[in-house]
């Protein structure tokens, strides 16, 4: 499955402070569809290049990190239950700042 993933806010220093990764996710185990939790863990894996407790927490995102599943902020269509689709743009920023 084709998405679009963005990082920012500072989270995109996680990943090679790449911003924009046009991905191919494969759906394990046969799923017929793909979740958040299942795009999380393959975020993990697969982009995150150093300290991934800086992004998740847990099965989910860490406190103060705003997701947004094209422009929808996903506490709207069930969070970590939410249903991807092809060529889905996922925003991640973080809404933490230090000073």
């Amino acid at each position: 499955m084709q998405l679009t993933l963005e990082f920012g806010g500072g989270l995109e220093l996680l990943c090679d402070s790449v911003k924009v990764h046009n991905v191919n996710v494969d759906l394990q185990n046969r799923a017929e569809k793909l979740t958040m939790k299942d795009l999380l863990c393959w975020v993990r894996t697969n982009v995150i290049k150093e300290r991934p407790e800086m992004f998740m927490k847990g099965d989910s995102v860490r406190p103060g990190v705003l997701v947004l599943v094209n422009d929808c902020d996903w506490e709207l269509s069930g969070q970590l239950d939410t249903t991807l689709e092809e060529k889905d743009v996922v925003v991640f920023i973080s809404t933490l700042h230090g000073g």
